[in-house]
C-alpha cells in the first residue's frame, strides 16, 4: 500500500496511512487500550508491522499509565509488549536527560522486556527494545570474525534479535546507533558496522540504506563546508540508485507505507542529482512525512519542501 497522493499539506504523524494503527493512537490518547492490544494481537506473526506499531503506540502512551494499567486488567503478550515499549522509551529519555532515575528506570525497562520476551517467545520485537537499552550501559561482546576494526557492542544481543527475525529492521538500525557519536560510539566503528550491516543485507531489502542513514549521523557542517556534497560521490550515489533499483519496487507490497525508509531514498536521490528518481520516490510517500533526515539540514519542512520543489513538486502553501 502506498500514498500515491498529495492534496496539498503534510502528513507527520507516525502511523502514516496504517488506518487502524491511527484509530489505536486515537483510543489511546484517550485513555483506551483494547484497540492497542488487537492491532498489536492482529499482526503478531508480521514481525517487521508488529515492531512499527508497538513502538508508535508506545509513544502515545508513555506519558500516562495506559500500558500498566492495560497489562493489569488484560494481561497476555500484546500487553506485555506494550509496555516493554513504554518502559524502554522512559528509560531512554530519561537517559538522554542524564536524569538521576536513568538506572532505575532501565532496571523496570529490562524486567518488563524479558517478561514480553518469555510471553511471545517467537517475538523478536522485546529483544530489539533490550538492544535499544543497551546504549545506556558499556556492552563489550567481542564482534565477529571479517570486521576491520572488531567493534565490541551489544553484539548477543542483536544476535538473539537476529536469531528471530533474520532481517529484523528495527533491531538492525537500533544495533547502528549503539555506535553513533552522540552515543558515545566512535567513527570507524559506526562505519564498519554500517558497511558490515549494509552489505550483508539482501539486494531487495531498505537495510542497504544502513550507510546512508550513518551519512545523515555524521553531517557536519560546521566541521566541513563541503559536507553537502557527500551525497554526489560515485560512492553514494550509485548506493542510492542501488537501493532504489532494487528495493523501491517491493514498496508497493508493504502493509504500511515505510515513510521513514523512503525518507532516506528520496533524500540521499535528491543530494546526488538524481532528481528523476527522487520524484518518484516522493511521489510514492504522498502526503506522508518523517521528520528524519530533514532535521540534520534544518528545519524539517523547510528542507523538505525544498527537495520536492527541485523535483518539480507540490509543496503546501
Amino acid at each position: 500500500m502506498v500514498a500515491g497522493s498529495f492534496e496539498g499539506r503534510y502528513v507527520w504523524h507516525p502511523a502514516a496511512d496504517d488506518h487502524e494503527l491511527a484509530q489505536a493512537c486515537v483510543d489511546v490518547q484517550a485513555g483506551r487500550y483494547h484497540s492497542a492490544h488487537a492491532v498489536l494481537h492482529d499482526v503478531r506473526d508480521d514481525f517487521a508491522t508488529r515492531a512499527h506499531r508497538s513502538l508508535v503506540l508506545a509513544s502515545m502512551a508513555a506519558d500516562s499509565d495506559l500500558a500498566e494499567r492495560g497489562l493489569a486488567e488484560a494481561p497476555g503478550p500484546d500487553a506485555a509488549l506494550l509496555w516493554a515499549r513504554v518502559a524502554m522509551l522512559r528509560a531512554l529519555r530519561m537517559a538522554d536527560a542524564a536524569d538521576r532515575r536513568t538506572a532505575s528506570l532501565i532496571r523496570i525497562a529490562e524486567a518488563a522486556c524479558d517478561q514480553a520476551a518469555r510471553m511471545a517467545p517467537e517475538d523478536p520485537t522485546p529483544w530489539v527494545a533490550r538492544l535499544a537499552l543497551a546504549r545506556t550501559r558499556p556492552v563489550h561482546d567481542p564482534a565477529p570474525r571479517g570486521m576491520l576494526t572488531a567493534p565490541r557492542g551489544p553484539w548477543r544481543l542483536f544476535s538473539r534479535a537476529l536469531a528471530l527475525d533474520p532481517w529484523n529492521r528495527e533491531a538492525h538500525h537500533r544495533f547502528l546507533s549503539f555506535y553513533f557519536a552522540r552515543h558515545g560510539g566512535s567513527a570507524s566503528a559506526r562505519w564498519d558496522v554500517a558497511e558490515f550491516l549494509g552489505n550483508r543485507a539482501p539486494a531487495h531489502s531498505p537495510l542497504r540504506l544502513l550507510p546512508l542513514v550513518t551519512l545523515v549521523e555524521d553531517y557536519d557542517p560546521k566541521a566541513d563546508p563541503f559536507a553537502i556534497r557527500a551525497w554526489r560521490r560515485p560512492r553514494w550515489r550509485a548506493l542510492a540508485l542501488d537501493v532504489y533499483a532494487h528495493w523501491f519496487s517491493e514498496v508497493p507490497g508493504y502493509r504500511f507505507t515505510p515513510v521513514l525508509d523512503l525518507a532516506y531514498l528520496a533524500h540521499a536521490l535528491y543530494l546526488a542529482d538524481c532528481p528523476a528518481e527522487a520524484c518518484k520516490v516522493f511521489t510514492a510517500m504522498g502526503p506522508y512525512a518523517s521528520r528524519m533526515p530533514w532535521s540534520a539540514f534544518g528545519a524539517p519542512e523547510d528542507q523538505l519542501s525544498r527537495a520536492r520543489r527541485r523535483c518539480g513538486l507540490p509543496v503546501p502553501p
